[in-house]
């Protein structure tokens, strides 16, 4: 159970605020002396494809969404869970949990957030009607029949979360899941506003419709140009926000966000371009930022689609990527090569080296070049397919790069697609590819968040992998009754995933990108990435 400890800033003359001894809620050091002007301008790599958030199912979208939606519980600069509209929660058994909401969380149109905004948006996150690209999500919580409402099978009303009053919310799972309040800081389980949703429908999210219980509000939003987000006053810790505007840019090449940031346009980019790594931490090393990041960067197959649908075109291709030129050579910024899909940072997970990711890289062409030929594929009979990735320089150098691996080991004749975002993951959803490039960011941190991603019912199962024996484990996994037990299982989940092949795992990312001195409050030690603006705030120069 988690209590909030509220603080307080003294605000002195000349536009400048210094922080006192108690600190700021963003943690701003005491004496530190605030800049006049509180607005950030962050660099986000792409357009969004919504900011609905039981719509959708990117980084891109949940790094706008985080500042504009507020669920049950946040994360601190660490990567710990902290409250958020829940200020307390308990539970006996680790199937029944028992949230305490804030009688002082409002609405940015003044509206309270209560209990039944949470059952009303879980309901409306698992109705087939809403078509979520991650209602699996609420599956995977095992919360009461979610699987089969997702299914058709039930009614939404059977869900198992109620409202026992209007500041509390008991949520029933169908087994014990000990990490359950973690994953309930996910994108997809934050509210939305009920009658706002019902009056506008798909254009609730416009500026002018919009009503959110974060600590911003989006104010302006200029499609492929800016995204601006202004201070919610009716947000319950608004006193201890500092930043009053926050503008996200949808900027998808780095060299010119690049460019935007050394100009001082930009203060957080989205990323570096690699070619310039090295050259900006030697000229910019105050503003380089690097930490390790719970995602894998991987290539998918089309488990469905002839040739892709053969174990050994699918493991020739992956045995054939040079992990350590791209680790090394081309990204060089502290990324692990990947040979298991679960990053190893991931809390509780013991990973175990595959057998192919113990050869040499001579040992795994040769074993490639021998898989392909016996699938029908030589260099006289050379395989012949697209890779998707989306619009990215960095994705087109990876891309570029194994497109000669695989040319130059294999033979193989690779045409390279790049779609903008939004296009690139409807394309892939839709199963209209062959390879497409991907990437997978932990919910929350423990394995299962990266290892569901393979089960048949999971809806971002974009390679179409269905497999009754991983399938299987998993689920005994998520009923285990202890961690080792569980644990086993997911080393178990991994074998099955390196003997099938359905991904190529590539690397173990990092976070790189530029941030300004200026800029307070950044966490440089959060696992997951997650930036919260109301936790940020600009230091005077």
């Amino acid at each position: 159970m988690y209590k909030n400890k509220i603080t307080t800033a003294l605000l002195l003359g000349a536009g400048l605020a210094v922080a006192s001894t108690a600190s700021f809620a963003a943690n701003v050091p005491a004496g530190t002396k605030l800049a006049k002007v509180q607005e950030l301008v962050r660099g986000n790599g792409t357009e969004v494809a919504s900011i609905d958030p039981q719509k959708t199912e990117g980084v891109p979208e949940s790094n706008v969404i985080r500042d504009l939606l507020e669920g049950l519980v946040n994360q601190d600069a660490n990567g710990n869970t902290i409250p958020g509209v829940a200020e307390s929660w308990e539970t006996k058994d680790n199937k029944t949990f028992i949230f305490h909401l804030r009688h002082n969380a409002k609405w940015s149109n003044g509206d309270p957030v209560t209990a039944a905004d949470f059952v009303y948006s879980f309901k409306r996150a698992v109705d087939p009607a809403t078509a979520s690209p991650y209602s699996w999500y609420l599956e995977m919580t095992t919360m009461v029949n979610a699987a089969d409402i997702i299914a058709g099978k039930k009614d939404k009303e059977t869900l198992g979360v109620k409202a026992l009053d209007d500041y509390t919310l008991q949520i029933n799972l169908e087994t014990p899941v000990p990490y359950f309040v973690k994953m309930m800081g996910h994108t997809t389980v934050k509210p939305v506003h009920k009658a706002t949703v019902e009056k506008w429908g798909d254009e609730w999210t416009k500026p002018e419709h919009f009503v959110g219980n974060g600590a911003f509000v989006l104010d302006n939003w200029v499609v492929n140009e800016r995204m601006e987000l202004k201070r919610n006053p009716n947000y319950w810790d608004n006193e201890h926000t500092v930043l009053n505007k926050v503008t996200y840019l949808p900027i998808e090449n780095q060299v010119s966000e690049m460019n935007r940031f050394l100009s001082g346009e930009i203060q957080i980019t989205n990323e570096l371009p690699l070619e310039h790594f090295k050259r900006l931490e030697k000229e910019h090393p105050e503003s380089v930022q690097v930490k390790g990041n719970l995602c894998t960067y991987y290539y998918g197959f089309n488990n469905k689609k002839a040739p892709f649908d053969d174990v050994r075109v699918r493991k020739a291709l992956s045995y054939a990527i040079d992990r350590d030129i791209i680790t090394g050579a081309i990204l060089g910024q502290g990324q692990k090569p990947a040979y298991f899909l679960t990053p190893e940072i991931t809390a509780g997970f013991n990973p175990v080296m595959p057998a192919y990711g113990k050869l040499t890289q001579k040992e795994r062409v040769a074993e490639a070049k021998k898989l392909l030929a016996e699938a029908g594929f030589d260099k006289s009979h050379p395989l012949k397919f697209t890779l998707l990735y989306n619009t990215s320089e960095n994705h087109k150098k990876i891309a570029t790069a194994i497109q000669s691996m695989w040319k130059k080991s294999l033979g193989v004749d690779i045409s390279l697609e790049n779609q903008e975002w939004k296009t690139f993951l409807d394309t892939r959803r839709d199963g209209n590819y062959d390879v497409t490039r991907a990437g997978w960011c932990g919910d929350y941190n423990e394995a299962s968040t990266f290892l569901s991603l393979m089960q048949s019912n999971n809806s971002s199962n974009d390679q179409k992998y269905h497999s009754a024996e991983y399938d299987a484990v998993m689920d005994k996994a998520m009923n285990a009754t202890s961690d080792e037990e569980r644990s086993k299982l997911y080393t178990e989940a991994e074998k099955l995933l390196a003997r099938d092949m359905p991904i190529a795992p590539i690397y173990q990312y990092v976070t790189s990108r530029l941030v300004s001195p200026t800029v307070g409050g950044y966490p440089a030690k959060n696992a997951e990435d997650k930036i919260y603006a109301k936790d940020l705030y600009i230091i005077a120069k």
